[in-house]
Order: C-alpha cells, then sequence, then structure tokens
C-alpha cells in the first residue's frame, strides 16, 4: 500500500548533494530540497514509467503496470489525487494485441486529455514498437487506444505548442539509429516534419521537446549504443533546423522543464558510482552544461519523471525498484535560484 509522506527530509537532500560532488558555488547553482517523498502506488507486479500532469484543478498520473521491465503485456493505469496526498486509480488502457508503455501526457487545444504511448508486439521474434493515442473529458473513460503510427516507429511522447503537436519518433529495431520529427494538429494523424531530426552520436531513442517562453524549443535526446551520452537539441521557429550539442552523460527517461525564474531543470536516471538513480539537475541551455543538484530516493530499475512545478515548487512522478519492488512514487522539490 502507499508510504506516508516523508516531511522535510533535509537529510536526504543534503547526503544526496554531497555524494555528486557538486563543483559550483551556492550563488551559480539551483538549489533544491527535497520535501517529501511518496509512494503512491504498488499494487502491480512491475509499475513503471511515469508522467504528471495538472488538467481540471486535480492531479494526474499514468504509468505502466506489467509483469516485468519489458516482453510482458501490460497496460497503462491512471491514478488522480485532489491534493496529491490520496490517489485514486480511475482508468487502465489496455489492448488485446499490444503490450501499452510509456505514457505520455498532455492537454489538447480543445481542452482535452490526451495520452501518448508505445504499442509493443512480436513479430518474427522481432518486438516492434508503434505509438497510439487515446483521449478523455473527465479522465475516466477513454477513447479506444487508436495506432497513429505503424509499429516499427515509436513516437515517446508530444508537446502541444499554438495548436500543433511535436513528437519525436524513432526506429524498433527496423531503422535503428534514425528519427524524425513529427506534428500533428489534430492528436491523430501526424506527419513528418524534419526527416533525419539527429544524426550524430549513438543510436537516439526517448526524447522530451519543450518550448521556452520566449518561443525556442529544446529536445532532450537520449541515445543508446557505444556513445551513449545524450544530446540537447535548439530551434527557433518555425522549429525545422536544429542545432545539436552533446551533453557530458546518459539520460534515461529524459525530461526538462523551465522554471518561472527562466532556468531549466533536467531529469532522468543517471549512472552515478552508486548506481543508477533518479536524479535532477539544472540545465543551461546556452551550453549543455548540467549541474546535478538532487538525487531522489531511488535505485536499480528507475526513472521516467514527469515534472509540473505548481504551488512555487517541483512536483516529480517516477519510478523505482531501491524498496521491496518496482513502485511509483511522488516526490515535492523547492527549488531556490
Amino acid at each position: 500500500m502507499p508510504a506516508p509522506l516523508t516531511r522535510r527530509v533535509c537529510g536526504i537532500a543534503m547526503l544526496a548533494l554531497a555524494a555528486l560532488g557538486s563543483h559550483a558555488s551556492a550563488d551559480e547553482t539551483l538549489q533544491a530540497e527535497l520535501i517529501g517523498v511518496k509512494r503512491i502506488w504498488d499494487e502491480g507486479r512491475h509499475n513503471a514509467f511515469t508522467d504528471l500532469i495538472r488538467w481540471e484543478d486535480a492531479w494526474w498520473c499514468a504509468f505502466r503496470e506489467g509483469d516485468t521491465h519489458a516482453g510482458s503485456h501490460g497496460f497503462l493505469r491512471v491514478l488522480t489525487s485532489t491534493d496529491g496526498e490520496a490517489w485514486e486509480p480511475v482508468a487502465r488502457l489496455d489492448h488485446n494485441e499490444f503490450d501499452l508503455r510509456d505514457a505520455n501526457l498532455s492537454i489538447t487545444p480543445s481542452g482535452e486529455l490526451m495520452m501518448v504511448g508505445g504499442a509493443q508486439i512480436d513479430r518474427d521474434n522481432r518486438r516492434l514498437t508503434g505509438t497510439f493515442t487515446a483521449a478523455t473529458t473527465d479522465g475516466r473513460t477513454w477513447t479506444t487506444p487508436a495506432m497513429v503510427i505503424e509499429p516499427g516507429r515509436w513516437m515517446w511522447g508530444v508537446t502541444w505548442r499554438e495548436g500543433t503537436a511535436y513528437g519525436v519518433s524513432y526506429g524498433t529495431p527496423d531503422n535503428a539509429g534514425r528519427n524524425e520529427l513529427l506534428t500533428s494538429t489534430d492528436g491523430r494523424s501526424f506527419n513528418v516534419f524534419a526527416p533525419d531530426f539527429l544524426t550524430i552520436g549513438g543510436r537516439p531513442t526517448e526524447a522530451r521537446i519543450r518550448f521556452a517562453d520566449s518561443g525556442v524549443a529544446y529536445c532532450l535526446q537520449r541515445c543508446d549504443g557505444d556513445d551513449n551520452h545524450a544530446y540537447l537539441g535548439k530551434a527557433d521557429p518555425p522549429y525545422r533546423d536544429w542545432q545539436w550539442r552533446r551533453l557530458d552523460r546518459f539520460i534515461g527517461g529524459p525530461n526538462l522543464l523551465q522554471l518561472p525564474s527562466g532556468r531549466w531543470v533536467a531529469a532522468g536516471r543517471q549512472l552515478l558510482k552508486a548506481g543508477a538513480r533518479t536524479v535532477i539537475a539544472e540545465l543551461n541551455p546556452a551550453d549543455g552544461h548540467l549541474e546535478n543538484i538532487l538525487v531522489l530516493p531511488s535505485g536499480g530499475d528507475c526513472s521516467y519523471p514527469g515534472l509540473v512545478w505548481h504551488e512555487d515548487r517541483l512536483w516529480v512522478s517516477y519510478y523505482s525498484s531501491h524498496e521491496d519492488h518496482t513502485s511509483i512514487y511522488l516526490a515535492q522539490v523547492s527549488i531556490e535560484d
């Protein structure tokens, strides 16, 4: 069952920062404090790959339940909460043929809550992943997941701007190493907007796009293979021409967010000396510099954070296997700059 909220876990935050060995002074780097962390779901065998959003004055968290990290027939569960403390399961999205994975939540121009996710299937001893979308007007009753990108191309999520959804697809496993920027105005029909989106470095996979207040687009891109360092992309409107910068580390399940101050944070799985952890870092988009500011209570199979700034703090959904088994967590983080 969900664990109680841990209030003012200052000691954990201080130990985490000490373990990072940050070299920047307090005046230069964002200061993060872990206010509390709560296990909000642990009833499946393997609960993972989260996203988090505020919609209709409530919290919504979506994630996958399955028997294992991959290779089993999973479904997507949706929880809701009015206060971030008490969470209620309200929806389950399933498919009799596909393993549904990695839910991404967004709000459409018409005000619906939309989910994008992977749809995996075994064909000819290969595991192919396509992309589905579903939508809801109340959070509880969803449209049937509809395939919008055929198996073999996985669009990991979308971000809406001025009536257009932007998402990055990558080959799984055919055309591995190739990814494309896709767009849609209705969330159901996606077209290639920028082919050969990232063509340098390792094999590009998961990508998250965010738009700065200025209108500049940034993409935090995971890469696998021999060169598994993440990349940061930047583009001005109309977002067809991207410049890329190789970052100094691997980031799994990448996410990023601009704070009200204008500064940026990035989150995901990093490979620290102590092992895999879910980490929040300050990101300087001008030069791609990352400075870790907080290690969340996590370990092993973990990460895939959802990020929301609400009521002067950062709310983070993520999953981790550092306790009894792989579970879903919600952290509240105070950030001062």
